[in-house]
This record gives structure tokens, C-alpha cells and sequence, in this order.
């Protein structure tokens, strides 16, 4: 284990000993230690995409999240809000097609994995 990844675990360990708040909901800590630990292994193999110090500190925040009993994710009305936000930074003609796009219409191709996906969708104009 490298330094910086030992600094992390010793930090966690010392932030989660000292923490008072983190004992308030124990009936997800199993697993959420159980996930902890097959997300350090994918940083330690370079599996994240991520620098290793980065994929450590997710890990870890990740962790504290899951034992405070916050949800994994936002709810699904407030990711498509987020998303649907960004088309504001279009020019007024376009945001509706960005929406439209955001929303699933159109093609998709390419994957996150492989560096993207791209989304077209052809209006036309009369």
C-alpha cells in the first residue's frame, strides 16, 4: 500500500473513531463496509478511471454517506432537473431540442465506458 493510500485509510479510520454522528444508524454499516472495501480494491487495480488519491477520497466519502444513512443517489425528479438545467446555457432556439435530448429522444450512440455518448436528434424546420 503507498502512502498516499495509507494517509486515506489511517484518516478515514481516525475521522469514523472520532465521529460521534457516526454511530446513528448501524443497519447499513455491514454493507456499506462491505462496499468501502470492493471500491478500494478497483482503486488499488486502476479500475475507476481516477487517480488513485481521488478514487480513495470518493471511496471514503461515499462510505461516510452510506453510514449516515443518506441515500445512495438524489431522486430521480431532481437528476432530470440538474440535467434539464444545463440546456439553459443554450440559445433560446435550441434549448428544447436539448431538452428532448436529455429527456431519451432521438439516437444514441458510443458508451460512458468507451468516452462518451453522443445524442442526436433531427428537428425539422419549416
Amino acid at each position: 500500500m503507498n502512502r498516499t493510500a495509507l494517509r486515506c485509510s489511517m484518516a478515514l479510520a481516525l475521522a469514523t473513531a472520532l465521529n460521534p454522528a457516526s454511530a446513528a444508524d448501524t443497519s447499513q454499516v455491514p454493507q456499506a463496509q462491505s462496499d468501502y472495501q470492493l471500491e478500494r480494491a478497483r482503486c488499488a487495480r486502476g479500475e475507476s478511471g481516477q487517480a488513485l488519491e481521488t478514487c480513495l477520497k470518493e471511496a471514503g466519502a461515499a462510505y461516510e454517506e452510506a453510514r449516515r444513512g443518506h441515500p445512495d443517489s438524489a431522486p430521480a425528479a431532481d437528476l432530470a432537473r440538474n440535467a434539464t438545467q444545463r440546456c439553459t446555457a443554450q440559445p433560446v432556439e435550441d434549448r428544447e431540442a436539448c431538452v428532448q435530448r436529455i429527456l431519451g429522444a432521438g439516437n444514441a450512440e458510443g458508451s460512458v465506458g468507451g468516452g462518451g455518448l453522443i445524442r442526436r436528434s433531427e428537428t425539422k424546420i419549416q
